[in-house]
Parts: structure tokens; sequence; C-alpha cells
């Protein structure tokens, strides 16, 4: 069977979906997903605890300024599973924006590959406010107490 530009693009498994994502944060500076994106369906639907996103061109633009408004942006992927077309990554993001300090997000990601080999759905699981606010002096105890007392 001949190869097509549409096989070209396919997530083979999860190993590979790793290779191709340690690509994309790099050590060298800002993140670049060119290589990533079309790997994406264009009706992916994308949510994490900021935002949801239907389409790809959407996706773009949110991948675009998350690399604008970051200084450096680092993963390590910690584990990674896969269950048929389900694959979960769990990972630590290192991120420096503009004007903070260095932070480490602790997150993980659930990724859908469809019968095409795409990325239909991705959801991404993280506590951006607690790992970030975990990295200022004196702030970090308070907002851990204040969860404490008001969530358990």
């Amino acid at each position: 069977m001949e190869n097509t530009k549409t096989d070209e693009y396919r997530v083979k498994d999860i190993e590979h979906l790793k290779e191709l994502w340690s690509k994309t944060y790099n050590t060298e500076g800002k993140p670049d997903w060119s290589h990533l994106l079309p790997y994406y369906h264009e009706n992916i639907h994308f949510r994490d605890s900021i935002q949801e996103i239907n389409g790809l061109k959407d996706f773009k633009e949110m991948v675009e300024r998350l690399t604008k408004r970051s200084k450096k942006l680092e993963m390590n992927i910690v584990n990674a599973v896969q269950n048929g077309n389900i694959m979960f990554l769990e990972w630590e993001m290192t991120i420096l924006f503009k004007k903070t300090r260095t932070s480490v997000v602790y997150g993980a990601s659930r990724v859908i590959i469809n019968d095409e080999g795409k990325i239909i759905d991705q959801r991404d699981y993280y506590d951006l406010w607690g790992d970030i606010f975990d990295n200022i002096p004196g702030f970090s105890k308070a907002y851990r107490r204040f969860m404490r007392r008001v969530f358990g």
C-alpha cells in the first residue's frame, strides 16, 4: 500500500506520541508545535483548566498565545499509558513567563486518537494556580491553608 500524506501524520502509539511531544517543548527556548499540529484533526476538541476550544484554527491560536507569553517552556513526561485509542501522559511542565519566576506545573493529558490516527480530543488536567502560587514566597502557605479549609 502506498504511503499517503494522511498516513504520514498518524499517531501510531504512545511511544510515538511521547516522541512528538518531547520535540515540542525544548530546552533551547520557546516551544514549537509546527511538527505536531499535522497530527491534530481539523475538528479537535481541547479542554483544560482555563479554556475549551473546538477546531484546529482556535487550537493553533492557543498554542501561539502560550508561545508568545512564555520565555521558556519545558516538558518532562513522567508516565505514559495507552488503552486502545486513549492515551494518558503524566507530565511536569516547567514554565517561565516574562515577568515571573520559573514555575513547575504538574499535570496529565488524556488524548483520544480517531480511526485516521489523528488527535480528535485532548483534555489537560492540572492545578495551574496551586502550582504557580507554590512558587510565590509567603503566598503559597496562605493559599494551601485556604484550600484545605474550604475544600477539605
